[in-house]
């Protein structure tokens, strides 16, 4: 089945390059542009993309305030998108994951990076980039620690290995590759960890490993 994506960027260059990709890959289809986050919001809910690409910094509406409308906690049909900046602001990245973000990629992660992402998203899943991951727990190392929820439920062994996995960065793939399980226990896992912490995607899920000192 082909995806559906709405690609959303004030820059005509950035969204040019973003449709060439995207259209040049089989299964994926570019069906909209937008050029701030105003008008992503109109076309996203009139075409209904399976997912939306935006930009974080936008004018008129920015990527998060439009990715919290279409995603976001109160959503009754909430959609699927993917951020992806120049700008490696980790308040931008924390931000867009909150409003509802199903996945975080740099511009310069490389078209395959790209692909992975929508493709992820396309099937519930989320992909955030590893150098992400990354530079959120590193500035979150530097700022006041507040006591971690206890999970809703203890955690499996598994459960723990899978966490530390997630908390460097890992993609599923690779998770099912390291601990020797096939990518359908992965997101048993992943779902069943989501539910015990509390949280909504994987760099939650890696700040809590952190708060817990599960990350040395």
């Amino acid at each position: 089945m082909t995806i559906r994506v709405l690609v959303a960027d004030d820059q005509d260059l950035v969204r040019t390059g973003l449709k060439m990709i995207l259209n040049a890959q089989p299964g994926i289809d570019v069906v909209g542009e937008a050029v701030d986050g105003r008008e992503a919001v109109e076309m996203a809910r009139r075409l209904r993309p399976d997912v939306c690409l935006f930009d974080i910094r936008m004018p008129n509406l920015d990527g998060v305030e439009a990715t919290r409308m279409l995603a976001g906690p109160n959503v009754v049909s909430p959609m699927r998108v993917v951020v992806i900046t120049t700008f490696d602001l980790d308040e931008y990245v924390h931000g867009a994951l909150k409003a509802g973000a199903r996945g975080f990629l740099l511009k310069d992660a490389g078209p395959e990076l790209l692909v992975q992402a929508i493709e992820s998203a396309a099937k519930g899943d989320a992909l955030i980039a590893p150098s992400v991951t990354v530079r959120l727990l590193e500035s979150f190392a530097d700022a006041p620690s507040s006591q971690p929820n206890e999970p809703f439920e203890a955690l499996t062994t598994r459960e723990e290995e899978v966490l530390a996995v997630v908390a460097v960065g890992r993609t599923n793939a690779e998770i099912a590759d390291e601990l020797y399980i096939s990518l359908s226990t992965v997101k048993t896992h992943l779902a069943s960890l989501m539910n015990k912490l509390g949280v909504r995607n994987r760099v939650e899920m890696a700040m809590w490993a952190h708060e817990t000192g599960r990350m040395s």
